[in-house]
């Protein structure tokens, strides 16, 4: 057991260093000891006047995209990491059969263990996704029990980087360590993740996102059986290949983009359609190919033009995976730049057509392109039309390009990340 003082003290003392090593780099340790006694004072503040309860400390990371931009939902392949930007929690039992849990910069969210129906009313509010992990996990046959939780996020909400899906993990980890002893694997909680965002959330998302924050690391994901999806863990040092990863925010507006993204997957879905199918992964690129003229007549061609996408992207994963752990960085840096080409020509996600004079992810690109020619990497990020790419920037060269991606999207607008090793985690 670990009471707030002993938690206080240890925090205190820099005794976490160990456990930090875990899902931190040393230079990030200073920073997580200010978070963790943040959250700690707050769970005192909230939940525990005489400082006695039994308190955890949790960490759930976002997650970056690194390759197929717009597959997964055609049941395709995805490459991606988990990041060094978290949400970390404060957390202990409570006896109460309710759990409450205090996210800093918002209400307090109380959800009773009692009352898991779907609630049309909550839909997109966080205490719906607590609610869906809850009852997930009975529908499964795990257990589950009131707990209080104080946390803080450094995910940034509409970044790309799965701010939800962070939190999801987060909250999966919690019952999965009070309740049920850790026993519940890292790919069951993503997808009880998923069932809480799909059910009571109401978003219609893959797995590719909460697969990446509960597994950590680089992670491969096929996802031709979306029930059973194929994982493998990439073996690459990130922190040996002398890049930064980088997201930029161009704070772009995401405002009436519903349609936009929608019509991805629906024109894919369509050209799948043609042949009998629901989605391009039952049909192969030489099928679009012997028959474009027909599919573009009865879909349009900007639908054979995204299909054609979908299955670059497949096989650019497969390469960029083979390039990472053959230790190739710089095959895996071309193989970026050719993704991020495909996404621009002919997924077309970069800027909507709504607003054609309004391109600050366009932007972001072709400076990137100007800075990092020959040396770097650079793509859009996540579903496009707004908000981020991500580029790999050789160290001697991140002072640069900050600079120009301050000068152009404000002084907050890069930010600049770590590979993390592992998902959602008990951290002491």
């Amino acid at each position: 057991m670990s009471d707030y003082q002993q938690l206080k003290t240890l925090i205190a003392a820099r005794g976490l260093d160990e456990a930090f090593s875990r899902v931190y780099i040393p230079a990030q340790f200073e920073t997580q000891y200010q978070r963790f006694d943040g959250v700690l004072e707050e769970f005192r503040a909230r939940f525990d006047a005489a400082g006695e309860r039994d308190v955890r400390l949790f960490s759930a990371p976002g997650r970056s995209e690194v390759g197929g931009n717009h597959t997964d939902h055609n049941h395709g392949k995805v490459l991606a990491a988990s990041i060094s930007l978290d949400v970390v929690a404060a957390a202990a039992k409570n006896n109460e059969g309710v759990v409450r849990i205090k996210s800093a910069g918002y209400p307090m969210d109380a959800v009773s263990c009692c009352d898991l129906a779907v609630r049309d009313s909550d839909a997109g509010r966080s205490r719906s996704l607590v609610r869906g992990m809850l009852d997930r996990f009975v529908q499964l046959g795990y257990k589950i029990g009131g707990f209080d939780a104080a946390t803080a996020s450094q995910v940034l909400s509409g970044s790309g980087l799965s701010s939800s899906a962070a939190f999801e993990v987060l909250i999966g980890t919690l019952i999965n360590e009070l309740y049920n002893d850790g026993k519940v694997s890292p790919v069951e909680i993503a997808k009880i993740a998923q069932y809480a965002e799909n059910v009571h959330f109401k978003k219609p998302c893959g797995l590719l996102d909460q697969m990446a924050c509960s597994v950590g690391g680089f992670v491969a994901i096929d996802f031709a059986d979306p029930a059973t999806p194929v994982i493998r863990k990439v073996d690459f040092d990130f922190a040996s290949c002398g890049h930064a990863l980088c997201i930029v925010d161009t704070k772009g507006s995401h405002s009436d983009l519903t349609d936009d993204y929608a019509a991805i997957r629906t024109e894919m879905e369509a050209v799948a359609g043609f042949f009998g199918k629901k989605v391009l992964r039952e049909i192969t690129k030489q099928d679009v190919l012997d028959n474009a003229a027909a599919v573009a007549k009865q879909c349009g061609e900007r639908a054979v033009l995204r299909a054609l996408h979908f299955f670059g992207e497949n096989d650019r994963v497969d390469a960029e995976t083979a390039a990472l752990e053959r230790g190739d960085f710089e095959a895996f840096k071309a193989l970026v730049i050719e993704s991020g080409r495909s996404s621009y020509m002919y997924n077309q996600n970069v800027f909507t057509s709504k607003r054609p004079t309004n391109q600050p992810l366009s932007l972001a690109l072709k400076i990137s392109e100007e800075v990092l020619r020959g040396k770097g990497a650079w793509r859009v990020h996540g579903g496009g039309f707004a908000g981020t790419i991500q580029a790999f920037v050789p160290l001697d060269m991140l002072d640069t390009y900050s600079k120009h991606m301050r000068a152009l999207f404000g002084d907050d607008a890069c930010y600049v990340l770590n590979i993390r090793p592992a998902g959602g985690v008990q951290l002491y």
